[in-house]
């Protein structure tokens, strides 16, 4: 049977979007246990309020919920624990530079399948402001407003 193709969304960090600046994005595979992928193929993780640690060389994902697999039983692991990101090394050392050094954070934007591997998606982050957070409130709503009186007058 041939390998599946393509890229499924299994699931996004949105928080992430309005609470930081991505500067870049990567991508990287996770080391996972079988339990983990059959629980992540089915949809039940939450990646809100996870963020990249490093450590000795290595880029670890916190707070990443993967929920037990039902039929999992002893197999399973706990649902919160640290998972390992498989990146290139210069990628880490360029990453845990710049959270190091300028006031930058890597957090998980989205969770894909990636022909049948489950990959992540990581962003170079600078945190918003509230004033930032407000004037791309306010942004959005400008540009759904000039969208819909555009939409109305070619109606007519």
């Amino acid at each position: 049977m041939p390998k599946a193709t393509g890229k499924k969304s299994l699931a996004s960090n949105r928080k992430a979007y309005h609470d930081y600046f991505v500067e870049e994005r990567y991508e990287a595979g996770v080391a996972l246990a079988g339990t983990e992928v059959k629980s992540i193929r089915s949809g039940r993780l939450n990646l809100s309020d996870s963020y990249c640690i490093f450590r000795a060389g290595e880029c670890y994902i916190k707070g990443m919920h993967v929920s037990p697999y039902e039929k999992g039983n002893i197999f399973n692991k706990d649902p919160l624990r640290l998972r390992r990101l498989l990146l290139h090394k210069r990628e880490i050392r360029k990453l845990a530079a710049a959270v190091e050094r300028s006031g930058y954070t890597v957090i998980p934007l989205s969770v894909y399948l990636k022909d049948s591997l489950v990959k992540v998606e990581l962003g170079l982050c600078k945190g918003k402001k509230n004033y930032d957070k407000r004037d791309s409130i306010s942004e959005r709503s400008a540009a759904r407003e000039i969208s819909r009186e555009l939409k109305s007058r070619n109606r007519y």
